[in-house]
């Protein structure tokens, strides 16, 4: 029996996603400049960069109750108008505490369509290619992630503002295509059909599979989304004393995980989903946790793109595996949005607690306690089940 081909409606999320990530990348290399165009200091201007996360962690369970509640297609849409408008208002703020405000918002929005989006790939993904689906859907959130800085890079020559207009837009025309290309989607189960609740976090909590993806799922936006971003820079810029070093790292990482997502989540569909986020968490856990001792700029560049791979792994899997858990029966939105807390808890608190780390004991003890983290959670897969469908015969 040969595997299905991804739906038309994951396509049209996935050509979404291209676009959201795109908008959202040519907004990043700019955003501390701006709000230091304000007249604040450094941390100051962290502050609002770090607002947009603590906004999407501090409403995650308000946005799991509305998707629950009203379905997934109108809070993805609302949720991307939310942001587009808090763009587009950003574009014109007129002081420190206005942006800081708007930044929120905007997190707010991107809390709402973030966890739309995972339902909706849970609902609509066939249960023999969840893998697939979810890698597809990452590598458009990466590619478009890797061409946006350099976009708003470019359109930062017309001025701080432009990005955050042009941001919108690209928002406003995401809405516009999940709107038309989504309106057939068959996002709720049929009148006829037996109606089922939607699944509990408490429910959840007692599979052992989803234990497991909290795990995970806290030590990758730990490494991935906090430490790799936040941290890494840094490091490049502290050893090698030039910025073009940090940007070089990053890149590194993207591609590695590029690279990775192109068979990782086949692998995922065919091995089994354990196995290949075991491997994520371990290739992860090595290729940070040296970080601090490549020192030499070849050495720093293999390592990134070694940890990059470690991320393409666990991403697909880990998505599959919670959609397994979750099903394609009955709304999962708390389920899913209590794993987009524990995500974005790690991209919030590692930094935070590594940069101190990394102040009283050196970049080669913070990214060995960076490494301790991805391998720890590593512990609770160990002892969770396989959730794929037996593989069919090709």
């Amino acid at each position: 029996m040969t595997r299905p081909p991804i739906p038309t409606e994951i396509k049209v999320l996935v050509a979404a996603a291209f676009v959201i990530a795109i908008g959202f990348g040519l907004v990043s290399p700019v955003l501390p400049a701006y709000a230091r165009s304000f007249d604040v200091g450094v941390a100051a201007a962290s502050v609002v960069v770090s607002a947009f996360a603590f906004f999407r962690l501090v409403f995650a369970p308000a946005g799991g109750a509305l998707v629950a509640r009203l379905g997934e297609r109108p809070i993805y849409l609302a949720g991307l108008v939310i942001v587009a408008l808090s763009s587009l208002a950003t574009a014109f703020a007129q002081s420190y505490v206005q942006l800081l405000i708007l930044r929120g918002v905007g997190g707010i929005g991107s809390t709402m369509f973030t966890v739309s989006a995972m339902a909706l790939v849970v609902r609509l993904a066939p249960p023999e290619i969840r893998g697939r689906c979810s890698s597809a859907y990452a590598t458009a959130f990466l590619l478009g992630g890797m061409l946006g800085p350099v976009l708003g890079g470019l359109l930062a020559e017309l001025g701080l503002r432009v990005p955050f207009v042009v941001y919108a837009i690209f928002l406003f025309a995401a809405a516009a295509i999940v709107a038309v290309r989504l309106r057939g989607a068959r996002m709720r189960p049929a009148p006829d059909d037996p109606q089922r609740p939607a699944m509990r976090v408490s429910e959840a909590w007692a599979d052992r599979t989803f234990r497991a993806a909290l795990a995970s799922g806290f030590a990758n936006g730990w490494c991935n989304f906090g430490v790799r971003v936040a941290v890494l820079p840094q490091l490049a810029v502290a050893v090698h004393d030039t910025t073009w070093v940090a940007g070089a790292a990053l890149a590194s990482a993207s591609v590695g995980t590029a690279g990775a997502l192109q068979f990782s989540g086949r692998w995922a569909d065919r091995a089994g989903r354990r196995p290949v986020v075991l491997m994520g968490l371990v290739v992860t856990a090595v290729g940070i946790g040296v970080m601090g001792v490549a020192t030499s700029l070849p050495a720093l560049i293999a390592v990134s793109v070694f940890s990059g791979v470690g991320a393409g792994l666990l991403n697909p899997a880990q998505q599959a595996s919670l959609a397994d858990v979750v099903g394609n029966e009955r709304s999962g939105s708390k389920v899913l949005a209590a794993f987009q807390m524990s995500q974005d808890s790690g991209a919030i608190l590692g930094p935070i607690l590594i940069g101190v780390v990394a102040d009283q004991a050196g970049f080669g003890w913070a990214f060995a306690v960076t490494g301790v983290v991805a391998l720890a959670a590593t512990l609770p897969w160990l002892r969770a089940p396989e959730t794929a469908p037996i593989r069919p015969a090709d």
